[in-house]
């Protein structure tokens, strides 16, 4: 079970927690892996103490970038079916395939961050470590992310008709989630190109390349996480004590794995879509 605290329901500390972290990674919504974690207050503020620092470095930002790549360039091999030709012949305009490539691009941004956040957190949970005690990294300087231009809209449950309700139970199902991911609402704003992208996702989804590049991003995020500097002095022991200030350790370490499992898979997906409407496919 996760308690996701949404953006909504926040005042005071936490809101400006939640801000600041926007802020920190240059994105514009809070992944559910965070708001997920905030359910647990003294394990949440000790977590963006610990993280925040390297967060804000040019060595993250750096390490995101390079996994983005690695994903994005291994999900070729998968064939995503190009669909802009298909959207077109359903009547979908250039400016309107732009717009659904902008919104792609700000979860195959900003999900990255979200991950090596969730791969960080269970390492510590777990008793591992990163970096050293007394490390510095440069701070980022300037801008990492597109921009927010396209207006970010959620197609919720109650909000959609039952054909993307069927899609999303579909998505559910499939992928063997307990929620249906930000992204995916995201997607559904534009319920015509959802269908039809979740139909070529679902036929690679299910395949063992597929899953394999999953695994694969899972590994590759733990090496990269485990070259990071620590600028925050970020422990094991100071994460595990904050946690057990809330809860049970092993109810937040089962929270953490959930995401650390799901999130590479989540970005093989976004991939996916992005591939599908590379310009000129």
């Amino acid at each position: 079970m996760i308690h996701p605290v949404p953006e909504y329901a926040t005042e005071g500390e936490l809101a400006a927690r939640y801000s600041d972290m926007k802020t920190v990674l240059q994105v514009p919504w809070m992944g559910v892996v965070t708001m997920a974690f905030a359910h647990y207050p003294s394990f949440f503020g000790e977590l963006w103490r610990g993280l925040r620092p390297l967060c804000a470095s040019q060595p993250f930002v750096d390490a995101v970038g390079e996994l983005r790549n690695f994903c994005e360039e291994n999900v070729l091999a998968l064939n995503p079916p190009a669909l802009g030709e298909r959207l077109a012949k359903n009547g979908y305009g250039g400016r309107e395939i732009d717009n659904i490539r902008a919104m792609i691009e700000i979860f195959s941004h900003g999900n990255f961050p979200y991950l090596m956040i969730a791969t960080l957190t269970r390492s510590l949970l777990l008793g591992g470590k990163f970096g050293g005690a007394s490390d510095s990294a440069p701070v980022f300087e300037g801008r990492h992310a597109p921009g927010v231009a396209q207006p970010f809209v959620l197609m919720e449950r109650h909000h959609a008709d039952a054909p993307t309700q069927g899609v999303y139970d579909d998505i559910m199902a499939t992928l063997g989630l307990p929620f249906v991911n930000t992204d995916y609402r995201a997607l559904a704003r534009w319920p015509s190109y959802f269908d039809l992208a979740w139909s070529d996702l679902k036929s690679s989804a299910v395949t063992a390349p597929h899953r394999a590049l999953s695994d694969q991003v899972f590994a590759r995020a733990l090496e990269l996480a485990g070259g990071l500097p620590n600028p925050g002095g970020f422990t094991a022991e100071a994460l595990q004590k904050a946690a057990e200030q809330d809860a049970p350790l092993a109810e937040i370490r089962s929270v953490t794995e959930l995401f650390h499992y799901l999130l590479p898979e989540l970005v093989v997906n976004v991939a996916f879509f992005r591939a599908q409407l590379l310009r000129g496919a």
